[in-house]
C-alpha cells in the first residue's frame, strides 16, 4: 500500500513545492513509483514540472467528471495536474455530502499501484488542505528558520488536531524540515534549536541550504536532480531522501 504523504504550510515562500517535487523526484531515482498531486490552485507544481494547463486534472476529477490520472513526468515519476478550476472548487464542493473525503475515494483505487503519494497542499488551511490531511498518512511541514515561521506552526498543528479528532485518527505528523538554511546566521540555528526540541525525532537531520539551482530549475520545467545533479540543492534533497526513505523501511 503506497505511503500518502501531504506537504503542508499555511506560510508562502517556504519551498513547499519545491520540496514536494525534489522528494518526489528522489524518491523515483531509488527506484520508487511517486504520484504527485497538485493541489494548489496556483498550479506552481503542475509549472515547475512543465505540465500545461489540462481539462484532465485534479479539479476534474474530484468534480466527478473524469477519472484520477497521473501524467508520466520521467521513470516512476507521475503527475496529477492542477487545473484551472481548482480556484473555485472550495466553494463548489462545499454544498457536497462528505465533502472532505473526496480525495481521500480518488486515491483508494490506486493507492496499491504507487510506492508514496505525495500531496502538495495549497498555502491556506481550507477545503482542499482538509481533504490532503483525511487522505494522508502522514504530513510533512516544510519551514523557513524565521522567528515568524515558529509562530505560524500553531494554526497548522491546531487544523491537524481537528482533523485526527473528526476525520483521520491515523494522521501523523512525522517529518518537519528547515528550508534556505544558512548556518551563519545565529536564528537559523536557533530556530533549528528550538524545533529539535519542541518536536524531537520528527525534525529531519537534513537541512535544505540556500542554492540558486533550486531557483532556477522551475523555469527549465525540471527538478533540481535532472537540472543540476552537482549542486547543493541536489545534494540537500537527496540527503532528506535518504531520510525519508530510513523511515519508511
Amino acid at each position: 500500500m503506497g505511503k500518502i504523504i501531504a506537504i503542508s504550510n499555511h506560510k508562502g515562500g517556504v519551498g513547499k513545492t519545491t520540496s514536494a517535487i525534489n522528494i518526489g523526484a528522489g524518491l523515483a531515482l531509488k527506484g520508487k513509483k511517486v504520484l504527485l498531486i497538485d493541489m494548489d490552485p496556483q498550479a506552481n507544481m503542475s509549472q515547475s514540472l512543465g505540465v500545461p494547463e489540462t481539462e484532465a486534472g485534479i479539479y476534474e476529477a474530484m468534480k466527478g467528471n473524469s477519472a484520477l490520472q497521473g501524467l508520466k513526468i520521467r521513470k516512476n515519476l507521475f503527475l496529477v495536474p492542477a487545473s484551472p478550476g481548482l480556484g473555485g472548487a472550495e466553494l463548489e464542493l462545499a454544498p457536497e455530502a462528505g465533502r472532505e473525503f473526496i480525495l481521500k475515494e480518488l486515491l483508494a483505487p490506486v493507492q496499491n499501484e504507487y510506492d508514496f503519494i505525495l500531496i502538495d497542499c495549497p498555502p491556506s488551511l481550507g477545503l482542499l488542505t482538509i481533504n490532503a490531511f483525511t487522505a494522508a498518512h502522514e504530513i510533512y511541514i516544510p519551514m523557513q528558520a524565521q522567528f515568524l515561521a515558529l509562530q505560524g506552526i500553531g494554526k497548522l498543528l491546531g487544523l491537524v488536531d481537528k482533523i485526527k479528532s473528526r476525520l483521520n485518527a491515523n494522521l501523523e505528523i512525522t517529518g518537519i524540515f528547515i528550508t534556505q538554511f544558512d548556518r551563519r546566521k545565529v536564528l537559523n540555528r536557533y530556530v533549528m534549536e528550538t524545533l529539535e526540541s519542541h518536536f524531537g525525532e520528527k525534525v529531519f537531520k537534513t537541512r535544505i541550504r540556500n542554492n540558486v539551482a533550486l531557483a532556477e530549475a522551475p523555469n527549465e520545467g525540471n527538478d533540481i536532480f535532472s537540472y543540476q545533479p552537482s549542486s547543493n540543492g541536489a545534494f540537500d534533497y537527496q540527503q532528506l531522501v535518504k531520510e525519508v526513505l530510513k523511515r519508511n523501511k
